[in-house]
């Protein structure tokens, strides 16, 4: 299996934003671990091109996602800095193919975190705070006709990332697994969900995670950040939208969809 050609594919079509046939149909004998490895492919050709690695995603951690994209088990991304967006810029529909956003919560880690044993207690203990978050995912496959080797395969079909600005300890959170989150899209209200829609507890997706990178020797180290994974469906968006997320005790988060953008 040519994980290059592959690969290749998949940055061209985010290049030229017109997105390919699923690797599924194309490439009908691929493998998780041949997803995974394509993935890893694009990530080291960015970085090897000045990128580096600021955050990773967790996807298809809630029933709500699972069933939305017919996939049910989770999988993972990375975020380069090419991808984190500033709150107050906001977003632009033509960075993008067929862009939608989720809201999570955002761990930010000041100890390394390394599997394959990583238990809860060592995700608390190296975090520093969490903060509310938007993930903006995209497929670089059409019409998101994607099995779990294609969206793997294409980064786990992430495509940016906001945080917000409040901080907030996990020791000054009494259940980080009932925290309550409201949605209004254009000052209507849209959804809500609550912590317990990411695999029962944000803190065990961030387990998952350490442990399932380390396959491949990767680990995450102080400074990055985790988005834990979606508490409810992913929406699509057009210029013009304005989402603003509540998650209670962690706060808010907003995210413009506007004609400019400014990336970090």
């Amino acid at each position: 299996m040519n994980t290059q050609i592959m690969a290749e594919a998949l940055l061209e079509a985010e290049r030229t934003k017109q997105p390919i046939a699923p690797l599924t149909e194309t490439y009908e004998k691929i493998t998780p671990a041949d997803a995974y490895a394509v993935q890893l492919a694009q990530i080291h050709q960015k970085t090897d091109n000045g990128a580096s690695v600021k955050g990773l995603k967790i996807g298809l951690t809630s029933k709500a996602m699972q069933e939305m994209l017919n996939v049910y088990t989770p999988d993972y991304g990375f975020i380069l800095d090419t991808m984190v967006y500033d709150e107050a810029d906001g977003l632009r529909t033509e960075s993008f193919i067929q862009p939608k956003v989720e809201f999570e919560i955002a761990f930010v880690f000041n100890k390394e975190l390394k599997g394959p044993d990583v238990t809860v207690q060592d995700v608390i203990d190296a975090t520093a705070y969490v903060v509310p978050a938007v993930e903006v995912i995209d497929s670089r496959i059409v019409n998101w006709e994607i099995k779990f080797e294609d969206t793997v395969a294409d980064n786990g079909s992430s495509a940016g990332a906001i945080l917000g600005e409040k901080r907030t300890l996990l020791e000054e959170i009494e259940d980080i697994t009932n925290i309550p989150m409201t949605v209004h899209k254009n000052g209507e209200f849209l959804d809500e969900a609550t912590s317990a829609a990411v695999l029962g507890n944000p803190l065990q997706a961030v387990v998952w995670l350490a442990n399932e990178v380390s396959t491949y020797g990767i680990s995450i180290e102080p400074g990055m950040f985790v988005l834990s994974g979606a508490l409810s469906k992913a929406v699509t968006f057009e210029t013009g939208d304005k989402f603003e997320v509540d998650f209670g005790q962690l706060g808010k988060v907003s995210v413009n969809i506007s004609k400019e953008v400014v990336k970090k």
